[in-house]
């Protein structure tokens, strides 16, 4: 018969050899694994076997029992045991017999060794225990001094020592005596007087202050050797001490706080990879990480400290030792918020950066008015100061999410924050394709195919010279700055446009129009359309304060002056809207208004001067001219600045300057309407009023505009008010401060000629009879106004 087995190839092998090696190494491992778990079992039973022994202490029965026990023993074998002289001596050899085999018979009592050894491996723990013999409460204990066991056949023989102690007995004695005495002398404690009391306390404060100082200094000097004292120093936060519990906390609060800013560095700690723990590294880069890794943990359970103590404010929570009353818990709450504050201006680069704005955010819409000022100041100088955008980022995730959560029931200074974003100093780009990281100049084809190649070579250093000059300066790319405001600045429209669309009777509302006069010109053009339609509808509404419709009409005109130049749309309604107002403005609470007039006609006439009719900037210079009389000096000057502009900028606007009327028609100032108004018919007789103003720079103004508002000659400004915008003289002659700008000149009042001395008088006659008189007692005489009457009656 043919042999039809067929020689393996050798993949198949090489298949079999590696399922052969594979199940060698699972043998060996599950040898390797059976004998740990083998070791391990037996080393339980060692530790059994020696606890177990060392529970086992042989302690003597009392002598007084022995004795008993003796006594009864003599008297049951007097009465019970025979003679031996009455007993066989067959019977006799056989109880001697079972006297040798029996082991009941032959144990000692007083020793503690088990009978049967090979029994004790089957018995239980609770066996055990049941067999050691108990203690008499009368017994007194012997300290015993535990040493290592012996191992040996038999089994496990438990070393022990006594402790040497020499007159233990009379010691314990004299102790018990002193306590009786000093239980029997023992007096309530002396009341303290106030004074003394202070004094115990200044005392104790002292003594903490010093060593917090010698704790903080020593981890400044060294903080790789000191860390742990820096754990020392945490631990004081929870001092016990009722009488100094509050100042100390606080002390040490703010304490770790500017220790942390000092000594943290200035980069992000990240956790060390398995990989990295298991490689060997030089000494140095283990202290290195050994001491971040400290830094980071003591840094965590730090703010976990702050964290926990405003929970218990807030909660209204008291600890268990009521070491602190719940009055108290604010102070040291306003502390733990001070001290985050502070940490999340100083170290946005830090870890924990996250965690310390999503405790902060929430704090900004706090009833406490300290608190929220505090986190509301602390968030502004994290937007002014952050160059990149990365925590202004984070923060702006956070008030969003914040203001959805809370269905807009919150403070109008949390919308308020967004104005101190610095997105506006980097100039968005209109389209997202410019966002996009822009081409290579070359591609490596076109490089090979136009370039030499010298000229590739020298062109490869350039770019790795590049590339090494922005490590070292360790600065962001443009395109990453320019994403992180946008996405930045999209969080900060979805918040507006949802106020806007479900929240219109919010009074967040003023906040969000301020917030898109603002940013409006950062906005897609895409959304102009049904922006401008919304805030039309939202001043026809009549629902708005005047400030929050000025706010609308900032808000449209900076969407049509950025990137909604482009499109062809007459905001007629909104110039109707800001003339119709205009006289709503005065000398009392409205004067503050009209520093936002000045931005809007800025954004309205100058920005917009080639959208603008004639007529209409006639019947606003006119308008304005009537509203500089009526309002404060600092409004004045700004808007007769304005005025200034609008002759310089748009011609023909001297006609105003003329008392002879222009076309037909009568000038009509109280109609709402600019265009139609006549306002060409009308003179600026009130720059006549203002040049008897007594604020001198309102005069130098009207007297300016008076001879057409020339840019040199005799009639020309300074160059300091010349150049000075509407909006910056508003500000600089701005009155809230009880200062007046120019400062008034002090009136010396003329000096009278007094006679303080009497030796002034030259006349030494006159000085002796002023003398005399001076002397002279006076002698009061009682007045009768009714003597002419009786006198007349007598007669």
């Amino acid at each position: 018969r043919k042999n039809t087995k067929r020689v393996p190839s050798f993949r198949k092998l090489l298949r079999t050899s590696k399922i052969k090696l594979d199940n060698k190494l699972k043998n060996k491992q599950y040898k390797q694994q059976s004998a740990a778990r083998k070791y391990r079992k037996e080393q339980k039973k060692l530790r059994e076997a020696v606890r177990d022994a060392i529970s086992r202490k042989p302690f003597p029965l009392e002598e007084c029992k022995k004795k008993q026990v003796a006594e009864k023993r003599e008297e049951e074998e007097e009465e019970d045991a025979l003679p031996l002289d009455m007993m066989d001596e067959d019977d006799l050899k056989l109880m001697e017999d079972l006297s040798q085999k029996a082991s009941f018979l032959t144990r000692d009592l007083s020793s503690n060794e088990p009978v049967h050894v090979k029994k004790r491996k089957h018995e239980s723990v609770i066996d055990k225990y049941e067999k050691v013999p108990r203690r008499m409460q009368t017994e007194p204990e012997k300290e015993l001094i535990h040493l290592l066991p012996i191992k040996d056949k038999g089994g496990i023989i438990p070393q022990t020592m006594e402790k040497p102690v020499l007159n233990a007995a009379q010691d314990e004695e004299d102790t018990e005596e002193m306590e009786e005495a000093e239980d029997f002398n023992e007096e309530p404690l002396p009341v303290l007087t106030p004074e003394e009391m202070a004094a115990q306390r200044r005392q104790k404060l002292q003594e903490r202050k010093m060593h917090i100082a010698a704790l903080a200094s020593a981890i400044l000097s060294e903080p790789d050797n000191n860390i742990k004292k820096l754990k020392e120093l945490r631990a004081m936060l929870m001092e016990q001490d009722p009488n100094v519990a509050v100042i100390v906390r606080k002390l040490v609060m703010v304490s770790l706080m500017e220790i942390f800013k000092d000594i943290v560095p200035s980069y992000k700690i990240r956790p060390l990879t398995e990989a990295e723990k298991a490689t060997k590294v030089k000494k140095e880069t283990q202290k290195l990480r050994e001491y971040e890794e400290g830094l980071v943990s003591q840094y965590k359970f730090y703010l976990e400290n702050l964290e926990q103590t405003i929970k218990d404010w807030k909660q209204r929570k008291l600890k268990k030792s009521n070491v602190i009353s719940l009055k108290a818990y604010k102070g040291l709450a306003e502390i733990a918020v001070k001290c985050l504050c502070e940490l999340l201006v100083a170290l946005p680069h830090f870890n924990f950066h996250n965690n310390i704005i999503v405790l902060i955010v929430p704090l900004m819409n706090d009833a406490s008015k300290m608190i929220s000022e505090l986190c509301f100041e602390a968030v502004k100088k994290l937007f002014k100061q952050d160059k990149l955008g990365y925590a202004s980022l984070g923060v702006v995730k956070v008030i969003s999410g914040l203001v959805r959560s809370r269905n807009y029931d919150v403070r109008p200074e949390v919308l308020k924050v967004f104005l101190h974003l610095r997105i506006k100093e980097v100039e968005l780009q209109k389209d997202s394709e410019d966002i996009a990281p822009k081409k290579k100049f070359m591609t490596y084809k076109e490089k090979r195919k136009n370039l030499s190649r010298m000229q590739r070579k020298w062109k490869k250093a350039e770019e790795k010279l590049e590339r090494e000059l922005l490590e070292a300066e360790a600065s962001e790319s443009k395109e990453k700055k320019l994403k992180l405001h946008t996405e930045t600045l999209n969080i900060v429209f979805v918040t507006y446009f949802r106020i806007l669309k479900k929240a219109q009777k919010s009074p967040l509302l003023p906040a969000v129009l301020e917030g898109l006069a603002k940013f409006a010109h950062l906005i897609n053009v895409e959304f102009f359309d049904d922006l401008l339609i919304v805030l039309h509808s939202l001043i026809a509404s009549g629902g708005l304060s005047y400030r929050e419709s000025l706010h609308c009409i900032l808000s449209a005109f900076h969407i049509l002056s950025g990137q909604g130049d482009v499109l062809n749309i007459d905001p007629m309604k909104f110039y109707t809207h800001l003339y119709k107002t205009l006289f709503s403005l005065h000398a009392g609470g409205t004067n503050d208004d009209i520093g936002i007039v000045l931005q809007c006609l800025d954004v309205m006439f100058a920005k917009r001067r080639k959208q603008v009719s004639q007529q209409r900037a006639l019947a606003f210079l006119k308008r304005l001219s009537t509203l500089a009389l009526h309002v404060l000096p600092n409004s004045s000057v700004g808007i007769l600045a304005t005025n200034r502009v609008f002759m310089q900028t748009f011609p023909k606007m001297d006609l105003l300057l003329d008392n002879e009327s222009q076309g037909s028609g009568v000038y009509l100032p109280e109609l709402d309407e600019p265009e139609h108004c006549n306002a060409q018919n009308t003179a600026l007789w009130e720059l006549h009023l203002l040049q008897r103003h007594y604020h001198p720079t309102v005069q130098k103004f009207a007297a300016h505009l008076t001879v057409g508002a020339p840019t040199e000659g005799s009639g020309a400004l300074s160059l300091d008010l010349s150049q000075m915008p509407a909006t910056e003289l508003f500000e600089a002659y701005s009155m809230r401060g009880m200062t007046f700008n120019p400062p008034v000149a002090s009136v010396t009042p003329k000096r009278k000629d007094t006679f303080s001395q009497m030796d002034s008088f030259i006349d030494e006659e006159l000085n002796s009879q002023l003398r005399q008189h001076i002397s002279e007692t006076v002698v009061h005489i009682p007045l009768d106004f009714a003597k002419h009457l009786k006198e007349s009656s007598l007669s």
